[in-house]
């Protein structure tokens, strides 16, 4: 079975764009793959995020992941700082990495780019110790967005140079992994782009009724179709989209087909869509409440992880301290 592996970041809570774009396809990939899910809380110290704030967020992610049907049973999911063996292969990697290359990373330059004043060294070197997070397991897939293709050629590229050095084929270049050619882009609620924590324009899994129904009344409509089965623009079809994913077909018909004859109320649409994203989000909301209650399930499950993680990692770093030459 191939092993496929996917870092999480601990940035707050998860909205229907993560639900969609994602989560979902975890949880079908870990029915037909050798899965390790884990909470990048050692990446997010690049921005220096205080103590209280790295603790809660790895709380919140483990058990809104689980609420979404992350099963610990079938796959490891587990705290990065849980797992030293991944500090030991990053500093091999750095070892290897060359200042020139790293600079030229688009990420970085991005992040100097918006943190002029916070370039250290954990910005510089992202790139070696998310390839140290993959191959440490070995994996063979990794789910990626377009943002982290290079830090992926990366991983392959330090992977080569590894097995290259020591005139070994131990590492596999692992591949980046698609869930499908059509991936769901789930709309904001302002009327441009897709739904994001940053953009203020997300649905929380986690947010309550009313809370919804406020989000959704202030979407961004505009004064209506005037001719006939007219195309709709991006504000009107991201509305659509949204009721195609969380509607029943008769519902998203029903005001399609109102669109189509001009005779479209975005009020009573509004109202409609919230109910229905509501509906959808209760259940989830209800078990994330649950597990976020339950401090001992939370350890369980993170040191399930973590034992499950350690087990492959070990066995990972005693065959590369026998390659590079150390005593094991």
């Amino acid at each position: 079975m191939e092993t496929v592996l996917s870092g999480i970041r601990p940035t707050g809570n998860l909205h229907l764009g993560n639900y969609f774009g994602a989560v979902k396809s975890f949880v079908k990939m870990q029915d037909e793959y050798n899965c390790y899910f884990f909470i990048a809380d050692w990446h997010s110290l690049t921005t220096h995020p205080k103590p209280e704030n790295i603790r809660q967020s790895t709380r919140t992610i483990l058990a809104e992941y689980l609420a979404c049907g992350i099963d610990p049973e079938k796959a490891a999911i587990y705290v990065q700082s849980d797992l030293k063996q991944v500090l030991e292969l990053y500093l091999y990697f750095n070892m290897n990495a060359y200042l020139g290359e790293l600079e030229r990373v688009t990420s970085f330059k991005e992040k100097v780019r918006k943190q002029p004043d916070n370039v250290n060294a954990g910005l510089l070197t992202y790139p070696t110790l998310m390839a140290a997070d993959i191959l440490i397991h070995r994996a063979d897939k990794v789910p990626v967005g377009k943002d982290q293709e290079q830090n992926m050629e990366m991983a392959r590229l330090f992977a080569r140079r590894f097995n290259r050095i020591y005139e070994v084929e131990y590492f596999k270049e692992p591949e980046s992994f698609h869930f499908n050619h059509k991936a769901v882009k789930v709309p904001g609620l302002d009327g441009s782009g897709k739904m994001g924590k940053s953009e203020g324009n997300a649905i929380y899994l986690v947010d309550d009724e009313k809370t919804i129904q406020k989000k959704v009344m202030r979407a961004v409509t505009d004064s209506g179709p005037t001719v006939p089965n007219q195309e709709k623009p991006d504000p009107i079809q991201n509305l659509f989209t949204l009721m195609e994913l969380v509607s029943t077909p008769d519902t998203y018909n029903y005001f399609n087909d109102k669109y189509n004859a001009c005779e479209i109320r975005y009020g009573d649409m509004k109202k409609q869509l919230a109910q229905d994203i509501n509906a959808f989000c209760a259940p989830i909301r209800e078990r994330i409440l649950a597990i976020q209650g339950d401090d001992d399930y939370l350890l369980k499950v993170a040191k399930l992880g973590a034992e499950k993680a350690e087990a492959s990692a070990e066995k990972t770093l005693r065959e590369v301290r026998q390659i590079i030459g150390f005593r094991v």
